[in-house]
């Protein structure tokens, strides 16, 4: 291809604009021909270069003693203690679930599995974060089936837990679903690989599964928002072969564990391209590729489509000299390809040759370190008034029915029901070191051969992130902070997928910098820093965006996994304590979104306030109380208030509750509040004058609400509160409601 073959038309086909072309041609000193411009395009795609976010995630706090690897490199690295690290990472891969769901999400799954082993770690869970459509919107049905079955498919066969997550559903996401995925993985401090390139002369190696077409443009096509013709794009999604990618992993480490290898990256988004320029980037080097030598599956592949191409299971490596015969015998005894297909060379050209023409000649620095960087206009989110939201019926006996209707419309709707139907899907106990699964606050995994334990936790709060994306941007933080507290563990640091419309429109640029700052401000309070992360824009179809969607993935560490807490009622006869205080914030609450039926794009009022100070303050004391084994349960609350709370304890422990609450609020406002900062915790009756005088000595708010007792939740009220008949909830009625939503939704 000369460079004649490139047309205005065919430049914006790239995703390129003129002001942007013309750069390319400024950097170059020539125009580029179509090989250079398809190089060009996805480098500098929103997806690889971070093009309009970049500036505003400088913000993040990055550091702390425990960070050895902070962003920039496939996956962050926390120290762990005893000579070991945890390494994770959380990516998107919405577009192309939505366009194809099932390969969309099990390539989702390879690819974020790469990033994790590509550092010299072995995966030991895998997580995710979905958001479907309206539930009864026809396609929601079919995407979640699709993507359900492509993670369970891709993690099962692979050998990897899938220990958690979660599911939501919401109109916002009709035209755009959104598919997180986050793996974890352990790995010795002392082989930790990173993927600078150095040493010139020395080979560059491919490894893996062979290159096709499938794929090309993947990079290009996550970066704009979807129209009518998004059918069309089938192709550009990913096929995956999840058991490649465990005979990937294996030849990895067993490499790994020599001294062979220099520098070793993924070919995930934008492939051959964006492993090589990032190699040669990070390095400072030039490198030359051999394309010729690239193992191919099809016939008549032409430099383009190779370097554009994202099969899936290959990496790319830098070996030390001489060591190519030991790495290929490694890779062929696992029955994977191995090519030396070029080597590091001087300069800091990217240099490109097909049969011994060169087709591609490029200045590496202009692909990285020169793609543009827009400051995008931004305008921030009108504050909200913080409304009150009305109670149910007025007399006593409308308010009983309708407490009690409210609590069933929840746990049996699509915010609350079980997500058994889905997780079940999924093989969590594979590797055999998975302390809890799905369903609890957050996952622990046992770091093998060990008494320490991983805690892992994915959330964030859309709505609250659309009335407010400051608070949102610190609740999102602070609720994965939270859940990780709940079991016990120390909180360490998180992943981030950020997920977010179109950046060109000032009202969703102004989202993304409100949450953002609203990030960095918890990360900073908590001690809780970023070491990874990835940004999705353009999630939009035909001009309508999704909610904001900023989902946090935190991993902490419990030292002692037998010093843990579940989030299940650990039998009757317990006291029931409160922890936190309870305002009046049914503000964006489920209560008033799903039994009020006010969307949160409407009169919704503010969310509830963040306090980061009381957030570190409670959770350090809970986390006291679980570590010297007072407690013995703990659920931190969120979407549904209290009392979502005290029925998912109770049906996870198979123990009802008994509950007098005061009247220093009205009563709707006590069991659905989603105040911040709030933990419930069972503790033996023993015990409870002891835990609330801590907690009054330490200025926490505390008291007592309950306690555990018989086969079904009862609600009673002291003073104003008073009711003329209590509300009684059988378990077995709130178990049938829990668990019959999403079968019934799916036609099981």
């Amino acid at each position: 291809m000369n460079e004649h073959t490139v047309t205005a038309e065919i430049v914006a086909e790239h995703g390129l604009t003129r002001e942007e072309y013309t750069r390319i041609e400024a950097a170059m000193g020539r125009a580029p021909n179509l090989l250079e411009l398809g190089i060009y395009s996805v480098m500098w795609s929103e997806h690889c270069s971070y093009k309009s976010s970049r500036r505003h995630l400088k913000k993040l706090p990055t550091e702390a003693p425990w960070v050895i690897q902070g962003p920039g490199e496939n996956a962050g690295v926390i120290d762990i203690g005893d000579g070991q690290a945890a390494i994770f990472k959380m990516e998107s891969h919405n577009h192309p679930s939505f366009i194809e769901p099932y390969q969309g999400a099990a390539t989702g799954v390879g690819g974020i599995l790469r990033d994790v082993f590509t550092m010299g770690a072995r995966p030991v869970a895998n997580m995710n974060a979905l958001r479907f459509g309206a539930p009864d919107h026809p396609k929601t049905r079919h995407l979640v089936e699709g993507v359900v079955a492509g993670i369970g498919g891709y993690g099962n066969c692979v050998g990897v837990p899938t220990v958690g997550g979660e599911t939501n559903f919401d109109p916002a996401y009709n035209g755009n679903i959104l598919v997180n995925a986050m793996t974890v993985g352990v790995a010795d401090t002392d082989r930790i690989f990173y993927s600078a390139a150095a040493g010139i002369g020395n080979p560059v190696v491919y490894v893996g599964a062979k290159t096709g077409r499938d794929g090309i443009h993947g990079a290009t096509m996550a970066s704009a928002e979807f129209s009518e013709d998004t059918e069309e794009k089938r192709p550009t999604v990913q096929v995956g072969d999840p058991f490649t990618e465990k005979l990937l992993i294996e030849a990895c480490l067993e490499l790994m564990s020599t001294d062979a290898i220099v520098a070793i990256q993924d070919m995930g988004a934008a492939g051959l391209t964006s492993s090589s320029v990032e190699m040669a980037s990070k390095g400072a080097v030039g490198l030359r590729l051999d394309l010729e030598r690239v193992p191919q599956r099809e016939s008549g592949m032409v430099p383009y489509e190779m370097m554009l191409s994202e099969s899936q299971e290959r990496m790319l490596m830098v070996l030390k000299p001489g060591r190519e015969a030991e790495a290929e015998a490694i890779f062929r005894k696992w029955d994977l390809d191995f090519a030396v297909i070029g080597e590091i060379v001087e300069g800091r050209n990217l240099t490109l040759t097909f049969h011994g023409e060169t087709v591609g000649d490029i200045p590496v620095p202009s692909l990285v370190d020169d793609a543009p960087d827009y400051d995008r206009p931004h305008t921030p989110t009108p504050a909200r008034d913080r409304a009150e939201v009305p109670a149910p019926g007025d007399p006593v006996g409308d308010l009983v029915d309708d407490l009690a209707g409210a609590i069933k419309r929840l746990i049996g709707g699509p915010s609350l029901a079980s997500r058994r139907w889905i997780w079940e899907q999924y093989d969590s106990q594979v590797m055999a070191d998975t302390v809890a699964g799905p369903g609890g606050d957050a996952a622990l995994v046992r770091v093998h051969g060990t008494d320490k334990a991983l805690a892992i936790s994915t959330d964030v709060t859309p709505r609250y992130c659309y009335a407010d994306p400051f608070e949102g941007g610190k609740q999102a933080v602070a609720e994965t902070w939270r859940n990780l507290t709940a079991t016990g563990a120390t909180p360490l640091a998180i992943t981030n997928c950020l997920n977010f419309g179109n950046p060109e429109r000032p009202d969703i640029m102004g989202q993304f910098v409100g949450c953002i700052d609203g990030m960095a401000a918890a990360c900073a309070a908590l001690d809780y820093p970023v070491v990874s992360g990835n940004v999705s824009l353009y999630n939009e179809t035909n001009g309508v965006g999704i909610l904001p969607t900023p989902a946090i993935g935190g991993v902490g560490l419990v030292r002692d996994v037998s010093a843990r807490a579940a989030a299940a009622f650990a039998g009757a006869g317990q006291t029931i304590l409160l922890i936190g205080k309870t305002a009046d914030e049914l503000g964006c609450s489920l209560y008033q979104r799903d039994i009020l039926g006010v969307p949160v794009q409407g009169n919704t009022g503010a969310p509830p306030r963040v306090d980061l100070t009381v957030e570190k303050s409670n959770g350090d004391f809970v986390r006291g109380l679980i570590g010297d084994g007072t407690v013995t349960c703990c659920h931190d609350l969120s979407d549904g208030g209290l009392i979502a709370g005290v029925v998912a304890m109770a049906l996870a422990g198979g123990v009802g509750a008994h509950l007098r609450l005061p009247d220093t609020l009205p009563l709707h406002v006590t069991l659905f509040s989603e105040t911040q900062a709030r933990y419930l915790v069972a503790v033996e009756d023993t015990a409870a004058d002891d835990v609330l005088a801590r907690a009054g000595q330490a200025g926490i708010p505390a008291i007592r609400i309950g306690r555990t007792d018989g086969d079904s939740v009862r609600i009673e009220g002291d003073g104003d509160n008073a009711l003329a008949l209590p509300i009684d909830l059988p378990l077995v009625e709130l178990r049938q409601l829990s668990e019959a939503w999403l079968p019934d939704l799916m036609g099981d």
